[in-house]
């Protein structure tokens, strides 16, 4: 019965990553690809070839995927804007899911529900939009604090990584609420009281009994924001600025502008690497946590 899906997940998933595995170790040639196998896509210097009377010359080089520094700094940069959103994100949206689950009535649980996915109404590109004119010079923020005195000239938040963080937070955070509500749900509420009656604190009621319950969901939106964020290719474009490009803008460069799929190809999986590092991080240290707080 399950050959259906499986079947359409290997063909439209596993079939194109195995397609860009592959080139991320040929050699690129002019406006093809040569079936030659090398390492150089990833570390080292490489080089384009171009075919003249059936021999290989080549015509240009270029580093590595990890041995050319401003590849290494947009992986860094992606990860450290992704992890940054990430936090600020899941942080933010514990206390709006807590507050959800636990002190609305539940015949207005839905109301909420549908109030923090009104952002998905509009298109993404117009959210982004709208951002770019809130942070501008000229915008909202600027704006505001200047008429209460704040500050003296107009701040620079446009076009820089602290825009991309800003615009990518507000953008994902209803996909890191809707988790941990759910997870928050699932707690039955008899061990709050339990840990009450045996003298426990608010407080520590939370830490000891609400929070490791609720892990699960946290890791999911952990994990929900944090593998699309790394890859984000739009926000950065259009309000990063030089300052705010991240590794997806170096693939889309490779890909299209240089014509180079091999060094794109090996960009492509050096951040799908990375991006599985850190999750497999991010689980093993639940699995950790939740063991301890058993124990």
């Amino acid at each position: 019965m399950i050959s259906p899906t499986a079947f359409y997940a290997i063909l439209l998933l596993a079939a194109p990553l195995a397609m860009i595995f592959l080139y991320s170790f040929w050699t690129d040639g002019y406006l093809t690809i040569i079936h030659q196998f090398q390492l150089c896509n990833y570390y080292g210097p490489c080089a384009s070839y171009k075919e003249v009377d059936g021999i290989l010359q080549p015509t240009q080089e270029y580093l590595g995927a990890w041995s050319d520094p401003l590849t290494r700094t947009l992986m860094l940069r992606s990860l450290y804007v992704s992890l940054t959103v990430t936090a600020v994100t899941v942080i933010l949206a514990f206390p709006v899911a807590y507050f959800v689950s636990f002190y609305v009535e539940a015949s207005r649980k839905s109301l909420w529900l549908f109030l923090i996915t009104i952002p998905f109404w509009t298109s993404y590109l117009i959210r982004v939009f709208l951002w770019k004119v809130i942070i501008g010079y000229n915008g909202v923020i600027n704006t505001g604090l200047l008429e209460l005195g704040l500050i003296s000239e107009p701040l620079s938040i446009n076009y820089s990584i602290n825009a991309v963080i800003i615009t990518l937070a507000h953008a994902y955070a209803p996909f890191a609420i809707l988790p941990i509500f759910v997870a928050l749900e699932k707690i039955d509420r008899s061990f709050l009281e339990a840990g009450r009656d045996l003298g426990e604190s608010p407080f520590m009621t939370f830490i000891r009994v609400t929070l490791p319950l609720a892990m699960p969901g946290v890791i999911s939106a952990v994990l929900i924001v944090f593998i699309p964020t790394i890859g984000d290719y739009v926000t950065p474009l259009l309000v990063g600025g030089p300052e705010g490009k991240m590794v997806a803008n170096m693939i889309e460069l490779s890909f299209k502008k240089l014509d180079n799929y091999p060094r794109g190809a090996a960009i492509a999986i050096s951040s799908m690497a990375m991006v599985l590092g850190v999750s497999l991080l991010f689980l093993f240290l639940n699995r950790r946590f939740l063991k301890g707080n058993k124990a």
